[in-house]
């Protein structure tokens, strides 16, 4: 995938999503049938269903993108039950694609976008796209023992998203994030085990924890 940038409304540079849905493609290639069932950091999903929660974010937000609003887009992810489709492995790889050229293309980070049942500026449904696919990257390669080294520019846009929803400066106050209840990481952690932290996840999670 080849990475570009574009421009919102107020000129602000905004991500490209190429380099984390890259990420996620090359991590979900790596998983094994024999670990589908293996525990993740997300409590709620195994390996299987935090796959299957992939594809279904990246169907919604690629809708987003293109104003498509539908069933896709009017779902809160909260209240379903994540089953991975049979052709994953073919079927995922396509709707990573197509969700960053949704977001390439003129037009998809101005104005309003539906995504999760919720109308929001299509600016920050982007963002929340990025930092979906980065996190629960940082989920699949911990579960599985895959590497896992986000650019720093892809973590600042999720460390510039969350934070301001969490109390304090990079979680340390504990208080409710997006995700939940922030994990305090110390100040001068590197920059993935802040972002980890404020998405509700400790940073040290390995399986059988």
């Amino acid at each position: 995938m080849e990475t570009n940038s574009a421009n919102g409304t107020n000129g602000a540079e905004t991500p490209d999503l190429g380099p984390v849905a890259a990420a996620m493609a090359r991590l979900a290639a790596g998983v094994p049938d024999a670990v589908l069932g293996a525990p993740t950091p997300c409590p709620k999903y195994a390996v299987r269903e935090l796959l299957a929660h992939v594809v279904g974010l990246s169907t919604a937000f690629r809708d987003a993108a293109r104003k498509d609003f539908g069933p896709s887009t009017a779902v809160d992810p909260g209240t379903v039950e994540w089953v991975l489709p049979e052709d994953w492995r073919s079927e995922l790889p396509r709707l990573l694609d197509e969700l960053v050229a949704a977001w390439r293309e003129p037009g998809a980070w101005e104005g309003d976008t539906r995504a999760g049942g919720i109308t929001f500026p299509a600016a920050a449904a982007g963002r929340v796209a990025l930092n979906e696919l980065l996190v629960h990257g940082w989920d699949l390669a911990r579960a599985t023992g895959q590497d896992y080294a986000p650019a720093e520019a892809d973590l600042r846009v999720s460390y510039g998203l969350m934070a301001p929803t969490a109390d304090g400066e990079g979680g340390g106050g504990g208080g409710d994030g997006m995700f939940g209840p922030v994990v305090p990481v110390p100040a001068g952690a590197p920059l993935l085990d802040r972002v980890v932290g404020l998405s509700g996840r400790r940073p040290d999670w390995r399986p059988g924890d």
